[in-house]
């Protein structure tokens, strides 16, 4: 089974290799801002002269700016284009980065961070929308490059930042500010093919100014659809927050030395990476997803469960499974294009998906903790871990229903 076919001409008058580079290169850089700093987080609290409670705010300000920040991409990609919006996130993310490591005032190095981490939350929401726009026959091939090229940014991040800086400036110590800066050379390489392609906002524009108006995340917020997208957006990325912040400690009050216990984590991270270039594949590619959904889904129980019976034994064994589960978000991701008809309608779905679904998230990673502390052990959240898989399926197997956000709102009474 193909992609639909769009009912609209081809996209703007840019090369299509040079918009396949331009996307790519833009989602290797939507983590790195986030994930560089957990590696250096004691040399950079202490350099900085901060405790734990400015370390919690660091450690939380991307869920809360890809909420925040992600509600506004829609509105600003409709003023100025989503071409010059790119370009502004990732000058957001070049400025954020570079200038951070300058400072040793905590309240400008939060400030500068929040900068960066808004342009990456600006361009996590608009490029689902320039993939409708420039590829809008090869919707799960452009996601699948765009979900790998991020996870190959989020692992490069996560791994280098401390043998970078290590290997620059001698120290992880001395080098910490090095290995953070690094990264706004990345965004800085990936600035080059967006300013090429800021041409092509003149072409949207005359386009839209002559179609119909887009639906509005106002509007998507009323429809079932809009919801089902932000709740499983929300409940999956929940739970790849709370195993990507918590199960290396968890693994650790297993048995596990801190290197296994890394190592494991690394497992299920690396594992997300081919399925990142299956998962959108095969999502466009079905008559109906769904049956999809559900295979991943029982993967990410079946982890949970594995590590409530037996979590030494079988620990490479669930990490493994548990990995391929969490392959729900590049899925997701596919179905944001796919739930569409226009570039402005999947901005404004991809706005209020992500927007809604992040604060969801953002409970994960805490509430978790929390219930740890209170429970002293890891059984009681693997369990609710489990609960909230049904919510995920749920609405999963809504938004996963062939159909788009035009359809639903067509079939209401006038």
């Amino acid at each position: 089974m193909t992609e639909p076919t769009p009912s609209r001409p081809a996209a703007p008058p840019v090369a299509v290799g040079l918009a396949a580079v331009a996307v790519i290169a833009l989602s290797f850089n939507l983590r790195p801002a986030a994930a560089s700093v957990g590696p250096v987080l004691d040399e950079l609290t202490t350099a900085l002269g901060v405790g734990p409670t400015v370390a919690g705010v660091l450690t939380t300000l991307p869920v809360l700016a890809f909420a925040v920040f992600g509600a506004l991409a829609p509105a600003v990609a409709g003023r100025i284009g989503p071409h010059r919006l790119a370009v502004l996130a990732l000058v957001g993310m070049i400025v954020g980065q570079g200038a951070r490591v300058l400072v040793s005032d905590p309240a400008a190095f939060l400030l500068l961070s929040l900068i960066a981490l808004a342009g990456m939350a600006t361009g996590n929401v608009v490029l689902p929308s320039l993939i409708r726009l420039h590829f809008p026959r090869r919707i799960g091939l452009m996601t699948a490059a765009y979900t790998t090229s991020l996870a190959l940014g989020l692992t490069a991040a996560s791994a280098l930042t401390v043998p970078l800086a290590e290997g620059l400036a001698g120290s992880i110590d001395a080098g910490w500010r090095t290995g953070l800066a690094v990264w706004a050379i990345a965004a800085t390489a990936a600035l080059l093919p967006w300013l090429l392609m800021l041409r092509a906002d003149r072409a949207v524009h005359r386009r839209t100014s002559q179609a119909p108006a887009p639906v509005s995340m106002r509007t998507i917020a009323g429809t079932r659809l809009g919801w089902a997208m932000a709740i499983v957006f929300g409940t999956q990325s929940l739970q790849a927050y709370v195993v990507f912040g918590w199960f290396a400690q968890l693994y650790r009050d297993a048995g596990f030395d801190a290197a296994t216990a890394g190592l494991l984590l690394g497992v299920i991270t690396g594992v997300s990476i081919p399925m990142s270039i299956l998962v959108p594949i095969l999502t466009a590619r079905l008559a109906d997803p769904r049956w999809l959904l559900v295979v991943l889904t029982g993967c990410v129980a079946v982890g949970y469960a594995g590590l409530l019976a037996a979590p030494v034994a079988g620990a490479w064994v669930w990490a493994v499974v548990l990995g391929t589960g969490l392959s729900i978000f590049p899925l997701v991701l596919t179905l944001i294009g796919l739930r569409a008809r226009t570039a402005p309608t999947t901005a404004a779905l991809s706005g209020f998906t992500q927007s809604v679904g992040y604060l969801i998230a953002a409970v994960g990673p805490i509430g978790m903790g929390v219930l740890h502390d209170l429970t002293g052990s890891w059984d009681w959240p693997l369990i609710v871990l489990l609960g909230l898989l049904v919510p995920l399926l749920v609405s999963g197997l809504i938004a996963a229903r062939p159909g788009t956000i035009e359809d639903e709102l067509e079939l209401r009474p006038r």
